[in-house]
């Protein structure tokens, strides 16, 4: 096997925490001695090991002279667990091949420094874009303050969210929800409007598959409509309202049924997303999954905020009187919002669209 093939099993490594890292990294790390494999790991959950700890425990006192794959830069800080950098130089690996550096101002470029000094040789960049996208929550928060957004929709072929009366149970079939369970799983918060929960009622939790936690779920209510008796509030998991309303005999109801209230800036009489985005990252939120109505998806789409579309396109026709996919008041082509296609797939019946801004 070559660096590439040793690199590609780390990343493997690193995605069997995608769901359980939250809000560390998703990281593996592999040993090699004369191309052979003696140790593996990746960091599982918040608070354990990290993937290098794990990986030189796996290959004990064989890890001596070795070669370390490992597919974010060691950390030199001291947080839950002691740091990376050194459990390496301590087990005296001869070489660390980093796939990408950590966008952590706490590390970024120390790990490789020390380890350098050390008198270890560090390589940099194998695979750096597949390192990339398994972090693009963390990396997004490291850089900008705010986290990853992916916006998930359902739609018809004519582009159509929802009968007139609201009706939209079932759009797409049972391999396509499964597959938007994935992304709520993945993700650090799920962000809804107050006019969904309104109309659907909704859970908003991840189901089918045990992750052992709930991301926490947001409402996103300008005017203070939702219902203390939403399904939401009843579900295990942190719900949180958000408004930019000061209505306090409205807010003090709603706290004394036990719901916890975020209030923030008003921006054009609609909560700021901006300054939104910056306390969730304040709250170590990496990837918000956002499933909204056509109004709050329009705003993030205007606003620019948006890093990610995924569209699940069902075979149907529903009709002009059904609800558009987006609000947005568009006039001019040169006004137009412009997005990449990055892949698309079958589900069942149903087709997965992914863009990206």
């Amino acid at each position: 096997m070559n660096d590439y093939s040793w690199m590609t099993l780390a990343l493997n490594l690193a995605s069997k925490g995608l769901y359980t890292t939250d809000p560390n990294p998703r990281v593996g790390c592999v040993l090699v001695k004369n191309n052979q494999l003696i140790g593996q790991g990746w960091h599982k959950k918040s608070g354990e090991n990290h993937a290098e700890i794990n990986a030189l425990e796996d290959a004990g006192s064989s890890a001596k002279g070795s070669t370390a794959y490992v597919t974010l830069e060691p950390c030199v800080h001291h947080g839950k667990t002691p740091p990376c950098a050194d459990a390496l130089i301590a087990a005296q690996v001869k070489k660390v091949i980093i796939a990408m550096q950590d966008p952590n101002p706490l590390v970024q470029g120390r790990g490789i420094a020390k380890l350098k000094h050390a008198g270890i040789e560090v390589e940099t960049g194998l695979l750096e874009q597949d390192a990339v996208r398994l972090n693009p929550g963390f990396i997004k928060r490291m850089q900008e303050g705010r986290p990853f957004i992916r916006l998930k929709l359902a739609m018809s072929l004519d582009g159509r969210t929802a009968m007139a009366s609201g009706e939209s149970k079932w759009i797409t079939g049972p391999a396509a929800r499964l597959d938007v369970q994935k992304l709520r799983a993945r993700s650090s918060a799920i962000l809804t409007g107050a006019g969904t929960v309104l109309q659907d009622d909704p859970s908003l939790n991840v189901r089918d598959i045990d992750i052992g936690r709930q991301p926490l779920r947001v409402i996103l209510d300008t005017d203070l409509q939702t219902l203390p008796t939403a399904k939401i509030f009843t579900l295990p998991g942190r719900v949180i309202l958000v408004t930019c309303a000061t209505d306090q005999a409205k807010i003090d109801k709603l706290k004394k049924s036990g719901i916890k209230i975020l209030q923030l800036p008003a921006q054009d009489s609609q909560v700021d997303l901006f300054a939104l985005m910056s306390w969730l990252a304040g709250q170590s939120v990496n990837e918000l999954h956002l499933e909204a109505g056509a109004l709050l998806s329009g705003a993030f789409i205007k606003t620019g905020l948006v890093d990610e579309v995924i569209i699940y396109l069902a075979s149907k026709i529903m009709g002009n009187t059904a609800k558009p996919l987006f609000n947005l008041n568009i006039v001019k082509m040169r006004e137009t919002f412009k997005l990449k296609f990055t892949d698309y797939r079958m589900l069942g019946d149903d087709l997965k669209i992914t863009a990206i801004r």
